[in-house]
């Protein structure tokens, strides 16, 4: 698909999801960039992490606008702030967790793009501003989910309370 047109999006705007504990706006679907990448701004609680992972097909970037992130990738581990970003590549496990006393807000860069759908196949549409009421994952469907957009759960979710890994 050969882009022809650009688009825009005015603050807050974009479909919203209540996906786990998070809010995720897609600003850029897979659908609208020709397949390359899908663009979401997220927002999350403190504590908030997805369960370890593994991406088969896609890298995915974070860049951290407001609050902060653990992440692990591998081996190695970060502390990624306001201004901060991450690249985490395709088979490699990760997972992280917002580990500032605020919610993080930060835009997600999947590629190529399709991330979206699997947060429409876990999630349902924000019902409202802010963030969903806490809630425990269903971990059966939300694994179910994962493997048919080519995700792999491959261990629990970080402790905001682990040790504190390099910057």
């Amino acid at each position: 698909m050969s882009l022809t047109r650009g688009s825009h999006l005015a603050d807050g705007a974009g479909e919203a999801w209540w996906f786990l504990d998070t809010r995720m706006t897609v600003k850029a679907a897979g659908e609208a960039t020709g397949g390359a990448y899908s663009l979401i701004e997220f927002a999350a609680p403190t504590g908030f992490g997805p369960p370890r992972h593994v991406h088969h097909a896609e890298d995915e970037g974070f860049y951290v606008l407001d609050g902060r992130l653990r992440v692990e990738c591998g081996d190695d581990a970060w502390e990624v702030g306001p201004g901060g970003f991450v690249l985490l590549p395709r088979a490699v496990p990760h997972a992280f967790v917002v580990s500032s006393p605020e919610p993080v807000r930060a835009l997600q860069l999947t590629s190529p793009g399709g991330f979206e759908g699997f947060v429409a196949e876990v999630g349902a549409p924000a019902a409202g501003p802010g963030l969903p009421v806490p809630a425990p994952p269903d971990v059966p469907r939300l694994a179910a989910a994962a493997a048919r957009f080519g995700t792999d759960i491959v261990g629990p979710p970080l402790d905001v309370n682990s040790a504190t890994p390099h910057a």
